[in-house]
């Protein structure tokens, strides 16, 4: 492996003195704004960069299946026991070794953190951390923790000496907190605008062939796409099915697309008794709610042309989804199929629940999360109107529609009986899509946080609870495939399509996509 590294960092020394040196320069348009430095504070953006300055214990591969990163490997001890063995020769950017208790002091803090966006629900099942020796570090957990190398993938490594226990926002742009491992240091971050970070002096990998990075900010799509054709960027991310032609006609550019791990589903309220927007004819909530009887939620299910829906709806930017994980990624299901397209069905199984002359519903749904959600959810109402269920479509901006849907039980509850929603983990593993959004709501042990319809299913509860407990891989995938054909068998939530992802980069770049949507650097290469 030493052998390989000199090889390729040889090669890549040469390849890099014969370029140009504008050419060690790349320039990302990205659509998202990056609005902190602090790597144990969770957002998706954020994080996009920081994993180019900090790196955590496991990595993850094009479908977020863990891979070795600062660990070289890991093996589970007892049932509460995991040990890592850590890289050799990784040291800061400061010169300073990696050490066991860098590892010990970032898992506490990312732990402990609080806020909105944290990754402390990924540390939940960790209780303490042990130094073996000067490579080997040991993590005890409450119990078997099956997923915990997966979960460790957002755990980002900081140094205990620079970060302390005070460390600010700004200690960490730029300042004495942005010390990490990873081949690029943060050099500037300015809010709403852009983030630079530069190759750093060393790694423990062959050096990367960008000198410099430049993050830059373009949150309109035309635009974006705009800067790219103009020649003021290199790459560009978010490229929306409709702008696809556009670059794919150019040829000095490249179109790259990818299926991600980004699942757009329906919620259903299956949990209470009466649904605000499920009505009869009179215009009143209808008693008993139609949405707890599995034959009109296969009835919905049914009632989807998901094939159209990706093809037409999404102008090709999707691929129909039957299921929680997408081909590639842990926990799919590959004999599980898309449920058929089949008004009929629909319509027969209303008349056998009691509801021959259907029911009125509202699908609310974001106006403005990703292109074509509101377009896509239009398209749902009318194919639900096709099968008897009159439907009405309010399409909001997001901002609106997450403070209804995730209003607070004090309030009531989530206030949507239908909802359209895009949902993704970041480990892209099933099971904690299913603890996040189809497990029994119950706070207390941080389940079911994201469930809205408050769907319910002893059954799934007990698989999952197993599939918690369960170290060995095998046994545990099986278990994973069965709650997940469970789960769609009785229509907990309707998967409709995966959102597929877009980027555009000049002719002489490859780009390797990722599940995440992540336009990593890492993964940017000159064309041979």
């Amino acid at each position: 492996m030493q052998k390989t590294f000199r090889g390729l960092a040889l090669v890549l020394a040469g390849a890099l003195a014969a370029m140009p040196a504008a050419a060690q320069t790349l320039r990302i348009g990205m659509k998202a704004a990056v609005d902190g430095s602090d790597p144990h504070q969770s957002y998706s953006p954020n994080r996009n960069v920081q994993m180019h300055v900090y790196e955590s214990l496991v990595f993850q591969d094009e479908n977020l299946r863990p891979i070795p990163g600062l660990a070289e490997s890991w093996r589970v001890v007892d049932a509460s026991t995991w040990e890592f063995r850590l890289r050799e020769g990784v040291t800061f950017h400061d010169g300073t070794p990696l050490r066991p208790a860098d590892v010990a002091f970032s898992l506490r803090r990312a732990g402990e953190a609080r806020g909105l966006r944290t990754y402390s629900a990924q540390m939940r099942s960790v209780v303490g951390v042990e130094e073996v020796d000067a490579r080997t570090v040991r993590i005890r957990t409450d119990g078997p923790s099956p997923l915990l190398p997966n979960n460790l993938a957002s755990i980002m490594i900081v140094s205990a000496a620079a970060v302390g226990d005070s460390a600010t926002e700004d200690d960490f742009n730029g300042g004495r907190a942005a010390v990490g491992t990873g081949p690029y240091r943060w050099v500037r971050f300015n809010r709403g605008a852009d983030v630079t970070i530069e190759r750093a002096a060393r790694h423990w990998a062959p050096p990367e062939p960008w000198q410099r990075v430049v993050y830059r900010f373009i949150p309109n799509d035309s635009a974006r796409v705009s800067a790219l054709l103009a020649g003021d960027i290199e790459v560009v991310d978010a490229v929306p099915p409709a702008l696809y032609g556009r670059v794919r006609s150019d040829p000095r550019f490249n179109l790259v697309t990818s299926t991600s791990g980004f699942n757009f589903y329906l919620y259903v309220d299956s949990g209470r008794e009466v649904s605000p927007f499920v009505t009869g004819a009179d215009g009143q909530p209808l008693s008993p709610n139609p949405l707890r009887d599995v034959r009109v939620r296969r009835a919905l299910s049914h009632a989807l042309n998901r094939v159209g829906l990706a093809e037409r709806a999404m102008e090709g930017g999707a691929e129909a989804a039957g299921q929680i994980a997408p081909a590639g990624y842990i926990g799919h299901v590959p004999d599980l199929g898309i449920p058929a397209y089949d008004p009929a069905r629909a319509r027969a199984l209303l008349a056998e629940a009691g509801y021959p002359q259907g029911f009125g519903l509202t699908l609310q749904c974001t106006a403005d999360r990703f292109a074509g959600d509101a377009r896509s959810c239009q398209a749902i109402g009318q194919m639900f109107t096709a099968i008897g269920i009159r439907t009405e479509v309010e399409a909001l901006p997001a901002s609106i529609f997450f403070r209804r849907a995730n209003r607070a039980p004090a309030a009531g509850g989530p206030e949507f009986s239908l909802s359209g929603s895009m949902f993704f983990t970041t480990t892209g593993a099933a099971p904690e899509g299913m603890n996040t959004i189809l497990r029994t709501y119950n706070p207390a042990e941080r389940q079911g946080a994201s469930n809205r319809g408050r769907y319910s299913d002893a059954t799934l509860d007990a698989l999952l609870e197993r599939i918690e407990g369960t170290l060995d891989d095998t046994e545990r995938e099986a278990l994973t495939q069965q709650a997940v054909r469970r789960v769609m068998e009785d229509v907990g939530i309707i998967p409709v399509f995966f959102v597929r992802a877009g980027w555009g980069t000049t002719r002489n770049l490859t780009l390797a996509p990722r599940g995440d949507q992540y336009t990593m650097a890492t993964g940017i290469r000159p064309a041979r």
